[in-house]
């Protein structure tokens, strides 16, 4: 027996069967790739389109939490009446009265500090002064008004003005005076208008008179060759000039200027302090001496000793008023916040400089009168 037509070691195993005579043979098995190596990936076919996703419904809106939205409000209410506080606070600012919440009794305050009717900052504008004392007593509602005065004097006119309004002010109103450092000459003469007058003891007040100053310059013209040509229509027309001596008669002119106005200030002292001082004694120290607060005492030109609050507290109960008073000051002028905010402090020193020149100037050139304590 051949090797060939040997019988299988195991009966299971398959006869292996030869190729028929004639056929190729089977092409050798594609080498395996190791399993590190990639795959190719297949082409996709021509007609092929990605898959498309399914419709989502969007999502229900989220439920209105009731506890959120009443914080909110809050916060926003919150907000809104800070704001409309401010508003409130800015609004007394501007019309001139302290912020205050309460409700106790309004007491306006007239200021008059610095010189009277000179111009410039840091005097004395009787119009606007005029203005806030019409607008207290146009006020219904204010019943009680503190003058303080801390103030030299001024012009004449002016300082008559003042105490002519105060007056009539206090027809309506209880209106007490408050003395400060200084209340001499055009200031007291403002004081007088007051019912109820009230000073420090160190307050220097009085100074009753009055008082007018020329400048002569006509030696320093005649050194540099300066001469001053003038057409006038009367003898006295340009009496006061500094650039010529003054005559006997131009004196004497003056003089019964200054005579006059004095009576008017005595006249006011007298009607001012009536039934309270002794006239004789008034015309002995009326001579433009200064006087302190504790002589005014002694000779009645005022009524007792205190401060600025000790006057507030003296209106309150003259006029029957209970409380806590608020304190209603004139108005500010915004334009010197205006100037402040856009930078103007060197224009508004400029404008002070070139006021206070003026005033100099003009004081020098231009004859006046004048209830001024020197």
């Amino acid at each position: 027996m051949s090797e060939e037509q040997k019988p299988p070691s195991d009966p299971g195993e398959p006869l292996p069967t030869a190729p028929p005579p004639g056929a190729a043979p089977p092409p050798p098995p594609a080498p395996s790739q190791p399993s590190w190596a990639g795959s190719a990936p297949s082409p996709p076919p021509s007609s092929w389109a990605p898959p498309v996703p399914p419709s989502i419904p969007p999502p229900a809106p989220p439920r209105r939490d009731r506890l959120a939205l009443a914080v909110v409000l809050f916060v926003f209410g919150g907000l809104f009446a800070v704001f409309f506080l401010f508003l409130l606070l800015a609004s007394s600012a501007v019309r001139g009265e302290a912020p205050h919440l309460g409700s106790g009794p309004r007491i306006g305050v007239v200021e008059v500090k610095g010189e009277i009717g000179a111009g410039g900052r840091g005097s004395v504008d009787a119009e606007e002064t005029l203005k806030v004392i019409k607008r207290f007593e146009d006020d219904a509602e204010m019943k009680a008004v503190v003058v303080r005065i801390d103030s030299p004097g001024g012009a004449v006119a002016p300082s008559q003005e003042i105490y002519d309004e105060i007056r009539k002010l206090a027809e309506d109103k209880t209106v007490v005076c408050s003395l400060g450092n200084l209340a001499a000459s055009g200031g007291f003469y403002i004081a007088m208008a007051c019912p109820h007058i009230m000073a420090e003891p160190g307050t220097l007040t009085g100074s009753i008179g009055v008082i007018s100053q020329f400048a002569n310059v006509k030696g320093l013209a005649d050194r540099f060759n300066v001469k001053v040509e003038t057409v006038k229509s009367g003898k006295l027309k340009d009496s006061g000039n500094p650039f010529r001596d003054m005559t006997p008669e131009d004196r004497a002119y003056w003089q019964s200027l200054i005579d006059e106005v004095y009576q008017q200030f005595l006249t006011a002292v007298l009607e001012g302090r009536d039934k309270k001082v002794d006239p004789a004694k008034v015309r002995q120290i009326a001579d433009g001496r200064v006087l302190s607060g504790q002589q005014a005492l002694d000779l009645k030109l005022i009524d007792e000793l205190g401060n600025f609050n000790d006057a507030v507290d003296t209106a309150m109960e003259t006029a029957g008023l209970t409380g806590e008073p608020r304190l209603v000051y004139p108005p500010e002028d915004r334009s010197r916040f205006l100037e402040e905010l856009v930078g103007g402090s060197a224009r508004a020193l400029a404008d002070a400089v070139r006021s206070e020149v003026h005033r100099e100037t003009t004081a020098a050139s231009t004859p006046g009168l004048y209830y001024l304590a020197r």
